[in-house]
């Protein structure tokens, strides 16, 4: 079984794909796209999935992304620093200018790891409660 298999949660986490069908857009743009970089639709285009289900749900994402973002940026100046041999200055330029590029994509990241711990994937989730007519939003 593949890590990144369309049953695995990690496919829709790195894919950003609704996590009941692992077919619909969760966000409205690309990861690099910074026009509405943060800006979620309200519900799955394919299985009407409400990516909204109480107000302030994404709260714990910022722990998740607090965490996983702490480890890395860790792992990311030692590796730099102690294997590579840079120094520590070039070592945090660099991340800055990683982290600079990719923190829309962290952002999303973090909040499909949070909807995928309450969310099980169902594969036939479009046949169940697919919509009659798929809304372009």
């Amino acid at each position: 079984m593949s890590l990144l298999n369309k049953d695995s949660k990690s496919y829709s986490i790195f894919y950003l794909k609704c996590p009941r069908c692992h077919e619909g857009e969760m966000f409205e743009t690309g990861s690099w796209s910074f026009k509405k970089s943060f800006d979620m639709r309200q519900r799955c285009p394919k299985c009407n999935l409400n990516y909204f289900p109480e107000p302030g749900y994404y709260y714990g994402s910022m722990f998740i992304s607090y965490i996983w973002m702490g480890w890395f940026c860790l792992l990311f100046v030692g590796f730099f620093h102690w294997f590579m041999g840079w120094s520590q200055t070039w070592a945090f330029s660099l991340l800055i200018g990683f982290l600079a590029v990719n923190f829309v994509y962290i952002f999303r990241i973090s909040r499909l790891m949070w909807i995928n711990l309450h969310v099980k994937y169902d594969a036939k989730a479009i046949e169940k409660y697919g919509l009659q007519q798929v809304d372009p939003v």
